[in-house]
């Protein structure tokens, strides 16, 4: 499941800590997981577990409490729509809304060319600047606009060329 590349990244990931923290690696090592195959199965769970030496449900809390671990395959553009107390104040499920009407999927959901996979994610941390939305874990973009979503989406379309 897990390559011998993968493993060897690993290894040095487990090597910058001491041999009785070693669980301390989890994320990085879920994060290996998800860069070599685009998401962290319940079978990587279980291998991360065993070279760990952690109980599998430990390793599956992490991967279920953070929105960067994907635990199926998603849209080549993840879009994390914050729609927490505060961004929802200021239009954050409207947001989501205008999102899903746009990319005809709901929240959850994948287009069906595999372009977009549309989430809600929990505080962004940027709720002046609301509606917030992460773009595939990385990018932060603030005050999205019905019409700066249309732009961000037909961009990212548009980058396909």
């Amino acid at each position: 499941m897990i390559s011998e590349q993968a493993r060897a990244r690993f290894a040095k990931e487990v090597a910058k800590y001491p041999d009785d923290q070693k669980q301390s690696a989890v994320m990085a090592l879920l994060a290996i997981v998800q860069q070599e195959q685009g998401f962290v199965s319940k079978e990587a769970e279980l291998e991360v577990a065993a070279y760990l030496g952690m109980a599998p449900i430990a390793v599956h809390e992490v991967t279920t409490f953070y929105n960067m671990y994907n635990q199926r395959p998603t849209g080549k553009y993840k879009l994390n729509v914050c729609t927490n107390l505060p961004c929802q104040l200021r239009d954050g499920q409207k947001a989501l809304q205008h999102l899903e009407r746009k990319l005809g999927i709901s929240m959850g959901e994948t287009t069906p060319d595999g372009m977009f996979t549309l989430q809600q994610s929990e505080c962004l941390g940027a709720c002046a600047d609301s509606p917030v939305m992460l773009v595939n874990d990385r990018t932060m973009c603030s005050f999205m606009s019905n019409d700066k979503l249309d732009q961000l989406v037909d961009g990212l379309k548009g980058a396909q060329g």
